[in-house]
């Protein structure tokens, strides 16, 4: 199907109604936001991130878009970089299992930032992130990436062109050439910055907002891209195999969307921990144990974990794409939030010790973007002769394991309490619940200002 189901997301960016778009989805859409705004604001604290967004308003033009948790307004295109990058250094964005990767952080920023400029509505902004969001994940699916390749900042440039696309109003042609454009600009990204930890890695989603900004407005230009972008990318130099059919299998029936299928992160980390510390919380609460009684730890998952085994990161970064680190950490602080993963714990002789006790090894059959077989197990050794095993097939947060509401505001107080201030937060929370009735989203990116 040469091209064709370009023309068919295209068209669902274009066509898609405010009406065909049901109360579940734009709740969803909603959780989204505010989930990715908590997560800029956090990351936003990071000394390296605030002297990008300094360095941001030196080098953009007067222009209307957020630098959130900062003073400043840029150029969209500046704001999608900075506040992008931002949201996923402490990765708590949340992501997607189904298409892989993480679409809001790619989507969201950029979006938020086009419609600031703009002035458009919260309900238009809304409307972006969803049908930006949906072309990420279902490229995501349709790829099969290269085991070296990190899939961060990849397909989310076309997500990020189609959010871009549709608050211009650009028609159906257009926003296929966009996302064309913007395919071709995809970053190629290995898992290495990840593993040594080194913060170019955090760039990943910046660029891909940036890019695909840029897609949108270089289409006005009159540049042109190849016939199938996606195809030519993610069929050999990105990824092993790339499938059309899948991209658009179900596409604009009446099943949900998939950011009605996403999942929340509510450990600090690579999601492939998070099935892991899952099955860990478990069992310590069937059979409550300290480090001091572990002799060792089988952890299984994906075939992918075998490059996260290193029990000694040197960084934070680093620590996040450790699965003994994190299992130890949580089982010697009782922690997997932020502050677990804060470069002074690293070296705790305890958490350390029992990283060294952690094994990890794959089973071929762990994939997580399936739902009919588990995606980690772990069996815990103790030192009197137990042994406490754990299967965990959907982590909480996942939309079929979902975190309470409660849960979900109680992770963006702990995220931004610290930048806007108790009353602020209070704020952000109600302007969100309420942006698809707001008549200009700037009254609620003036609440993500500070200074």
């Amino acid at each position: 199907m040469a091209g064709e189901y370009l023309d068919q997301l295209a068209g669902f960016v274009t066509d898609t109604k405010p009406e065909d778009l049901g109360a579940g989805t734009i709740e969803a859409a909603k959780k989204v936001v505010l989930d990715t705004i908590g997560a800029i604001i956090a990351g936003s604290r990071q000394p390296e991130n605030a002297k990008f967004a300094g360095l941001a308003l030196t080098m953009s033009g007067t222009g209307a878009a957020s630098l959130l948790g900062h003073f400043g307004t840029v150029q969209p295109v500046f704001a999608a970089l900075v506040n992008a990058t931002a949201g996923v250094s402490l990765e708590m964005d949340e992501g997607s299992r189904l298409g892989g990767g993480h679409p809001s952080i790619h989507v969201t920023p950029g979006a938020l930032a086009v419609a600031e400029e703009l002035d458009r509505t919260g309900r238009e902004m809304l409307e972006s992130v969803v049908v930006g969001y949906e072309v990420t994940s279902r490229i995501g699916t349709g790829t099969k990436p290269r085991p070296e390749v990190h899939s961060h900042g990849t397909w989310g440039t076309i997500g990020a062109a189609a959010a871009t696309a549709r608050l211009m109003g650009l028609n159906a042609e257009e926003t296929r050439r966009a996302m064309n454009l913007a395919v071709s600009m995809s970053p190629a990204n290995t898992w290495t910055p990840c593993l040594e930890g080194a913060t170019i890695r955090n760039l990943y989603p910046g660029r891909s907002g940036f890019q695909g900004i840029m897609a949108a407005y270089l289409t006005q230009c009159g540049f042109s891209g190849i016939e199938d972008g996606p195809k030519d990318i993610y069929n050999g130099i990105l990824g092993r195999e790339f499938d059309p059919e899948t991209v658009v299998e179900g596409l604009g029936t009446t099943g949900p969307l998939r950011i009605e299928q996403n999942y929340i992160k509510l450990h600090a980390c690579c999601l492939y921990n998070h099935p892991v510390l899952d099955a860990v919380q478990n069992a310590r609460g069937r059979t409550p144990f300290g480090a001091e009684d572990v002799e060792r730890i089988e952890v299984t998952a994906p075939a992918i974990v075998q490059i996260m085994t290193n029990p000694e990161p040197e960084n934070m970064l680093s620590a996040k794409f450790s699965i003994p680190y994190a299992v130890a950490a949580a089982i010697n602080t009782g922690r997997t939030d932020v502050t677990a993963f804060y470069p002074e714990r690293l070296h705790d002789p305890e958490t350390v010790a029992l990283a060294r006790r952690v094994e990890v090894s794959a089973d071929g059959e762990m994939d997580l973007r399936r739902y009919d077989y588990p995606a980690a197990r772990v069996k815990v050794f103790l030192k009197d002769g137990r042994a406490v095993e754990e299967s965990v097939t959907a982590q909480y947060g996942d939309s079929t394991n979902p975190a309470t509401q409660e849960d979900l505001v109680g992770k963006f107080y702990a995220l931004t309490v610290e930048t806007l201030g108790g009353h602020r937060v209070g704020e952000v929370v109600d302007a969100v619940s309420r942006l698809d009735e707001m008549g200009s989203v700037r009254e609620l990116t003036a609440l993500l200002r500070t200074g």
